[in-house]
């Protein structure tokens, strides 16, 4: 029984989340939708609730593939025995996908007890199969694996499932409604399957008091009795599914002329935009807005919707470049007619995003801010995996034996943690063909292959040395280029910045490097220099990292001229204290890199000297922000 959803016709406000996904309900080869905002926004309830509203659909009772009548799956039991069967209104589907499903469950699998009983080889359909028709919901989707990434992008182009493997070669139809959830904080989405959502949305909390206390009034009044609640909103949830049924009917009528399909042409050049499907969907999205109306042509209120739903996440072209769509831009390229004011709903994103820029506050009048320079080509940086710490997703480091990824080989195991299905049971039949029975000297074990990301720490010099305007811009530009690598291999990263009397994690580990771009070019510059207080935080962090191996290897990426002066004990000596803490880091085997950032005639050398200490590359500032460069840092393997 399906679990009790908030009604959809309750969510107070977000109006422009309720739009799309009702727009996906009139047209579901729109694509989905994207929800992304912070934790706590309802993205979820809102996703979820969408199920309850939907106009039911027709299929054949107790089909495992939703076949709709005439449309029949050749390796359902129950369609291919009864193809003629009288199908019956039922839910359209709603289906969850874990973050942590395998591509058994997703894909389907040969039927373990089927084969066992009789011999016979069967197909176990999988989560593909019983969303088709229906709705594919993921939560987090920005984290899920990427092996399971590469299935959707295949299913979702096709809208085929196609299965080979344990001896099975099987087809079906998978087409779905895709609906994601996301919190940027934990890193975005591969660009390809960010392109396969037809719509995006961004959802931000209420701002005005009245508006936030009736959510609590409203959430709290469900979670007490909630199926009187949902009683409540019986009437406004039955209105709301005719009128999605309405609009379904009358979608296929909707007329969109060839001056709406220029105008929208002309957006997608205007915007950047190099995906041919934003037009497409563009298309679809404003017939589906007319629909949803009742209006049998589409006007420019529509493309205007339709742009500001499909554009944003499309035009984006570099990491670090914040989606989005200038409104005013818009303004511009759109006919007269349309330009009227738009609700404060529609461009809440934006102001979200300028509200974190701003947060920056109370910096002292000996401070300054200097943008990051222009770099050349990302850098490469490649780390060996060290046996301390455990693979996670992501693409810098190879390993192996994962518990995630593409199956490589069998072996025979007694006591397997992923059993190989189709091994297992060819040798058992090879046994004894006659009575086939599986006994433990039978068991295979999958052997997986994936590859793990890494945490970067990087630890920047923000002091009243560093505060030269060029060498402080080729900092900051030099920084970008490396998280830009980081970016391209979805590894997670951390900043900590030391000026004055303390040093500051500017971003915790995360796999978000956009809010550390954000965090470093806000940076400000001055003060005094407590680098052992940076590299102390730095150790707290790698310790961290170790204990939970939420991570690959990590790296310390150091930015510094040497020059320490805030000690961390009293009268301490702050230079000494540094390289105490770099040999305790290099004694823990961190792989390392330090970049000297002195300038000057004449120079102390003290960053190669913590270099030494920490057994790490040392780079200056100029070669780091050479075209081409490539930095191997290999980790050492700890020792017993």
């Amino acid at each position: 029984m399906r679990n009790m959803n908030f009604p959809f016709t309750a969510i107070v406000g977000q109006s422009t989340l309720r739009t799309a996904l009702m727009l996906c309900a009139v047209d579901p080869s729109i694509g989905g939708v994207l929800i992304r905002g912070d934790k706590g926004t309802a993205k979820s309830t809102a996703a979820r609730a969408l199920a309850d509203v939907l106009p039911r659909i027709e299929r054949v009772a107790g089909c495992a593939f939703n076949c709709a009548a005439g449309a029949a799956c050749e390796h359902c039991d129950v369609c291919g025995v009864c193809g003629d069967r009288v199908p019956e209104l039922s839910a359209v589907p709603f289906v969850t996908l874990p973050l942590g499903a395998t591509e058994d469950r997703v894909l389907g699998s040969l039927d373990i007890s089927r084969a066992l009983q009789g011999g016979q080889k069967a197909f176990q359909p999988g989560l593909l199969a019983s969303a088709h028709r229906g709705l594919l919901y993921i939560d987090e989707v920005n984290l899920l694996a990427d092996h399971l990434v590469d299935v959707l992008l295949d299913v979702a182009a096709m809208g085929v499932n196609s299965v080979q493997r344990d001896g099975l070669s099987i087809r079906h139809a998978a087409r779905f409604t895709l609906v994601g959830t996301m919190n940027l904080e934990e890193g975005d989405l591969r660009p390809q399957l960010l392109d396969r959502f037809g719509l995006m949305v961004e959802v931000t909390a209420p701002r005005e008091k009245t508006e936030r206390s009736e959510v609590v009034r409203r959430r709290i009044a469900f979670e007490a009795d909630p199926a009187g609640y949902v009683g409540q909103w019986r009437d406004q949830q039955d209105a709301l599914q005719a009128r999605l049924a309405t609009a379904q009917a009358l979608l296929p009528a909707v007329v969109l002329d060839d001056a709406m399909l220029d105008l929208i042409s002309h957006l997608c050049c205007e915007f950047d935009v190099a995906s041919l499907r934003a037009d497409i969907v563009m298309h679809k999205t404003a017939r589906a807005l007319a629909a949803l109306e009742g209006r049998a042509v589409v006007d420019l209120r529509d493309i205007r919707g339709a742009a500001e739903l499909v554009l944003p996440h499309r035009r984006r072209r570099k990491p670090f470049e914040q989606p989005g769509l200038d409104q005013q831009r818009l303004d511009e390229l759109m006919p007269p007619a349309a330009n009227e004011p738009q609700p404060p709903e529609q461009t809440s994103g934006e102001h979200g995003d300028d509200a974190a820029e701003e947060a920056q506050s109370g910096q002292g009048n000996d401070e300054q801010i200097f943008a990051a320079s222009a770099g050349g080509a990302a850098p490469r940086i490649a780390v060996e995996c060290s046996a301390d710490f455990a693979p996670t997703q992501g693409r810098r480091s190879a390993a192996n034996n994962t518990t995630r990824g593409r199956m490589l080989r069998a072996v025979p195991n007694e006591q397997p943690t992923s059993i190989a299905i189709g091994p297992t049971l060819r040798s058992a039949a090879m046994r004894d063909p006659a009575n086939m029975r599986v006994s433990r000297a039978d068991l295979h074990q999958q052997v997986k292959a994936g590859t793990s990301g890494n945490l970067i720490v990087f630890v920047v010099d923000a002091s009243g040395s560093m505060a030269a305007q060029r060498r402080m811009e080729a900092l900051k530009g030099a920084v970008l280029n490396l998280l830009t690598d980081a970016y391209q291999q979805r590894d997670e990263v951390a900043v900590v910045a030391f000026r004055g009397q303390d040093a500051q994690l500017l971003l915790a580990p995360t796999r978000s490097v956009d809010l550390a771009e954000r965090n470093l070019r806000e940076l400000p510059t001055g003060g005094r220099t407590p680098l052992p207080h940076a590299l102390r935080m730095a150790l707290e962090i790698v310790g961290s990292a170790r204990k939970g191996a939420r991570s690959g290897p990590p790296l310390l990426v150091l930015m510094t001229d040497g020059k320490a002066n805030v000690s961390l004990a009293d009268a301490g000596d702050a230079w000494r204290e540094s390289l105490e803490l770099a040999e305790m880091l290099s004694e823990r085997r961190i792989p390392a890199l330090v970049i000297d950032t002195e300038s000057g005639y004449t120079r102390f050398g003290r960053a190669a000297h913590l270099a030494e200490a920490l057994e790490a590359e040392c780079l200056t500032l100029e070669e780091l922000s050479a075209d081409n460069l490539a930095l191997t840092v290999r980790a050492r393997l700890a020792g017993a």
